[in-house]
């Protein structure tokens, strides 16, 4: 039996048949797709490092079936630079050195983003590491990555308000 679903997926309408409707999203993005910037940790929903942003909320792409998201928007790492230029949580990560072996990277940015998006972020570091708890990151980068949130956020706050104006 197949399924056939539609998903915008960086911006890119995407039709797709799906063999087995138990396909995790997570799979469909690294194994169907080619988008294997979304890293596959713990594949329980505990590490966080499979994070993307459907329909602007972060979720854990291996916990969500694939079939469950007909119609949906999907944003995973490779869709947020414009071209050469990155996205402010993506820069600011590079600049406050919020990573090292850069595993847990794209889930712990596509989470920030979503964290930012959400309006939760504010500007207290604890508040920030806790809504941040659920992305792990073996190597211990937690402050540079707090420190990114921080940054990215008063940018994107910046950026909101010079193109309000």
């Amino acid at each position: 039996m197949s399924l056939s679903i539609g998903l915008t997926i960086n911006g890119q309408p995407r039709t797709v048949a799906l063999d087995d409707p138990r396909v995790t999203l997570l799979d469909l993005l690294r194994e169907r797709l080619d988008l294997t910037g979304t890293k596959k940790g713990c594949d329980r929903g505990q590490c966080g490092a499979c994070t993307v942003l459907v329909d602007g909320r972060r979720i854990n792409s291996c916990l969500a079936l694939a079939a469950s998201l007909d119609g949906a928007t999907v944003t995973t790492i490779e869709g947020l630079a414009d071209g050469e230029a990155l996205h402010p949580v993506q820069a600011a990560f590079i600049e406050h050195d919020g990573f090292q072996c850069g595993f847990c990277t794209p889930g712990q940015i596509m989470s920030a983003i979503g964290l930012i998006a959400e309006g939760h972020a504010g500007d207290d570091p604890e508040r920030i590491r806790e809504l941040m708890s659920g992305n792990i990151c073996r190597c211990g980068a937690y402050q540079g990555i707090t420190e990114a949130v921080l940054e990215a956020q008063k940018t994107l706050a910046e950026r909101n308000r010079r193109d309000a104006a």
